[in-house]
């Protein structure tokens, strides 16, 4: 299969006002969105599938992008999510037997705006050092506009600060997969931009997985009589997402298990009663160390995120909303920062990563038997408690 590059001239424009002029890549257009960098060498389908990169001009990193093209079995979800794509070397040839399509095909498809044969390794040397920012590529007749004018029209655009994007990536009506093996229970998962693997790792757990609109009702959660809920990945800035905070402080004061990852990590920061802020450049990839330390291993793990939990690293600290004790159980070894949290008087816990691994190592899928564990203690507590209750 061949590829449909061509030499369309396009612009990358940073809002400082660097430019960086290269080809077209996928569809033709203007876009605009945050420009952040993913430093994955491989799994360009998975990331470019995650809705949680909804709002986001992704580069690359990895210099050559494509090889493998791209197919219906491995994404994430219905549909390409970034807002805009940054390769340096495009493959001009797809080599790999289970391509259904190019790369720059599924992007025009999907009406994905991209720019190829810029300098990669320059523009991520400029967001390291002056934190992520807006941009813009303007290729086709948009390409041809005055520089000025592009400019302003990439600083006119929204700050991803403040921003909930929650309903445009999430589904409208409940979905459900059926557990697989033996049967745990009904599962609810609040979809702030779940990842299809995400699903298919918690029923491989035994969980009914329910999956609902982000726009869900403790009533309508509790309806279904869940042993268990769940917070996914998803774009935006979590200081704009009080009704998820609110609806997930209903969830534990029912003191129903919980498990979130990524967003759903700084969303149960927010219900305990910690704050929020927002990373310099965040952390994008498949290759972000992480400590877990209640055991002194280091994880290798798959990230997506531009905002943070601010929460003490060391030691236990109260809930400022009532929850009890609360500890980060897990810290990024870069800068630092609060990679996961767990209540200990409470049944709940988080992680800012994604154990599905998809695409990347797999060395936290373990936290979804860690999940599974806590609900059937959970369980058998309170199965316990009510047969001593009735003695």
């Amino acid at each position: 299969m061949t590829s449909l590059l061509t030499t369309d001239p396009a612009v990358l424009v940073l809002e400082d006002g660097s430019r960086h002029t290269g080809r077209a890549y996928g569809a033709r257009g203007t876009t605009l969105g945050e420009v952040v960098f993913a430093t994955g060498m491989t799994g360009y389908q998975e990331t470019l599938t995650d809705p949680s990169y909804a709002g986001q001009i992704v580069l690359q990193t990895a210099p050559h992008i494509g090889n493998t093209g791209m197919n219906a079995e491995d994404r994430e979800s219905r549909r390409i999510w970034v807002s805009g794509y940054v390769v340096r070397d495009p493959s001009r040839v797809v080599s790999n037997w289970r391509s259904e399509e190019s790369l720059d095909q599924s992007l025009a498809a999907d009406g994905i705006v991209g720019i190829s044969g810029i300098d990669t390794r320059a523009v991520t040397r400029r967001i390291r050092s002056a934190g992520s920012m807006r941009g813009g590529v303007f290729s086709g007749e948009t390409a041809a506009l005055d520089a000025e004018e592009q400019l302003r029209i990439v600083r006119e655009a929204p700050e991803m600060s403040g921003r909930n994007l929650s309903a445009s990536v999430s589904v409208e009506d409940v979905e459900v997969t059926r557990a697989q093996g033996e049967r745990v229970g009904n599962l609810a998962v609040l979809d702030l931009g779940v990842k299809q693997s995400t699903i298919v790792n918690l029923a491989a757990r035994g969980f009914d997985v329910h999956v609902f609109p982000q726009s869900a009702t403790v009533a309508q959660i509790m309806a279904i009589e869940p042993v268990a809920a769940f917070y996914s990945n998803g774009p935006g800035d979590p200081a704009a997402s009080d009704a998820h905070v609110e609806l997930l402080r209903g969830i534990l004061d029912a003191r129903v298990p919980f498990f979130g990852i990524c967003f759903g990590n700084q969303l149960l920061g927010r219900a305990l009663g910690f704050g929020t802020y927002k990373l310099p450049f965040g952390h994008r990839g498949i290759n972000q160390p992480v400590l877990d330390k209640a055991t002194g291993r280091v994880e290798i793990t798959s990230q997506n995120h531009g905002f943070a939990v601010d929460a003490p690293v060391e030691g236990t600290v109260d809930s400022p909303h009532g929850y009890g004790r609360v500890e980060v159980s897990h810290v990024g070894l870069n800068d630092n920062v609060v990679e996961g949290l767990r209540a200990l008087d409470i049944p709940a816990f988080s992680v800012q990563y994604h154990p599905e691994a998809a695409a990347g190592p797999h060395d936290a899928n373990y936290l979804f038997d860690r999940f599974r564990d806590m609900v059937l203690d959970t369980l058998s507590a309170r199965s316990n408690d009510s047969q001593e209750g009735g003695l």
